[in-house]
C-alpha cells in the first residue's frame, strides 16, 4: 500500500436489511419453485413421450404425430419421423402423402437444395398426382431461394430461372405463373445487376477493350435494361479511350471505330441525357483523326 493511503473499507448492510433480502428472496423461490418444477416435468415428460414414439413401431400413430408436429410448426421433430417412413410406407398408398410432407419438412427447415432435389422426385415418382403442378412449382421456387447474392457466382441463378422457365411451359395456365413471372424477373434483374456492375469496373480500371466487350453483352442480354442508354453511352466513351490509348499504328482505325459508335448511339438514342457528352467525344475523335491523317 502507497505511504499516506488509506485502507479501502467495506460498506456493510445494516443487519436487519440483509436478513429482509435473505428472507424476501426465499419467500420468492418457495413461490416460484412449483411452477419451475412443473416446467421441467413438463419438458421431461414431453421429452420422454418424443422418444416413445420415435423408437415406436407403429408406423400409423407415427404419421399422425409428424403431420401434427408439422402443423404446429415442429419441424425438426417431424423431419426424423417422415425420414423413415418414406422407406416404410414406399409402395403403399401413403407414400405419395409421406413424400409430399417430407419436401415440405425440408423446406420449412430452409435447406432449399435439398427440398427442391425432393419436390423434383416428386414429380418423377409420382407424376400423375394432383400435387405435382405445386411440387413442380416448389421445386422452381427452392432454386430461387437458394440464388446467391449479387456479388457471389450465378450458376444457381441460371439454374433457378431454367426451372422457372419449365414450369411456366409445363403448366401455362396455371394459378402460379404470375408469381413465377416475378420471381424471374428478380433473378433477371440480379443478373443484370451484377453484369452492369461488373462492366463498369472494367472501364474504371482503364481496360477499355474489355469494357467495351461486356458493356455490348449486358445491352445484349438486358435489352430492357434501364441502363440501356448509359450503357450504349460508356461504349462510345472506351471505344475513344481505347483509340486514344493506343499504338500510332491502331489510332486511325480505332477513331473511325469510336466516330462509328457515336453517330450508330446518336441515332439510337435520340432524346438521351448523354447526346451532348456523346457528341464532344464525336467531335474530339474527328480531330484526333485529322491529325493523324495530316502526318
Amino acid at each position: 500500500m502507497a505511504a499516506g493511503s488509506r485502507p479501502h473499507s467495506r460498506v456493510k448492510l445494516p443487519t436487519s436489511l440483509h436478513h429482509g433480502f435473505i428472507a424476501n428472496f426465499a419467500a420468492m423461490l418457495r413461490k416460484a419453485l412449483p411452477a419451475l418444477l412443473l416446467i421441467v416435468a413438463v419438458t421431461i415428460s414431453g421429452c420422454s413421450k418424443y422418444q416413445k414414439i420415435l423408437k415406436s413401431n407403429d408406423f400409423e400413430k407415427k404419421y399422425e404425430m409428424a403431420q401434427l408436429y408439422y402443423d404446429n410448426g415442429k419441424y425438426q421433430k417431424a423431419f426424423p419421423l417422415l425420414e423413415e417412413l418414406i422407406t416404410v410406407f414406399r409402395g403403399t398408398a401413403k407414400a405419395e402423402d409421406v413424400y409430399f410432407l417430407y419436401a415440405y419438412c425440408n423446406y420449412r427447415l430452409g435447406d432449399y437444395m435439398l427440398a427442391g432435389y425432393h419436390f423434383n422426385n416428386f414429380v418423377k415418382t409420382f407424376p400423375r398426382s394432383s400435387r405435382a403442378e405445386e411440387a413442380q412449382f416448389m421445386n422452381a421456387k427452392c432454386y430461387f431461394l437458394d440464388s446467391p447474392e449479387e456479388s457471389l457466382d450465378q450458376s444457381s441463378t441460371y439454374k433457378a430461372i431454367a426451372e422457372i422457365q419449365l414450369f411456366i411451359n409445363r403448366y401455362p395456365n396455371s394459378d402460379r405463373v404470375a408469381e413465377s413471372n416475378d420471381l424471374m424477373d428478380r433473378l433477371r434483374a440480379k443478373l443484370e445487376a451484377k453484369s452492369y456492375r461488373h462492366a463498369k469496373l472494367y472501364f474504371r480500371l482503364g481496360d477499355y477493350k474489355a469494357a467495351i466487350f461486356a458493356l455490348r453483352n449486358t445491352i445484349k442480354d438486358f435489352p430492357d435494361s434501364k441502363h440501356r442508354d448509359e450503357l450504349g453511352s460508356m461504349v462510345v466513351k472506351a471505344s475513344y479511350e481505347l483509340a486514344f490509348n493506343s499504338i500510332e499504328s491502331k489510332q486511325q482505325e480505332r477513331y473511325r471505330d469510336a466516330i462509328k459508335e457515336c453517330d450508330t448511339y446518336l441515332e439510337k438514342y435520340p432524346e438521351s441525357i448523354y447526346l451532348r457528352e456523346v457528341s464532344r467525344v464525336r467531335d474530339d475523335a474527328k480531330t484526333q483523326l485529322q491529325k493523324l491523317q495530316s502526318l
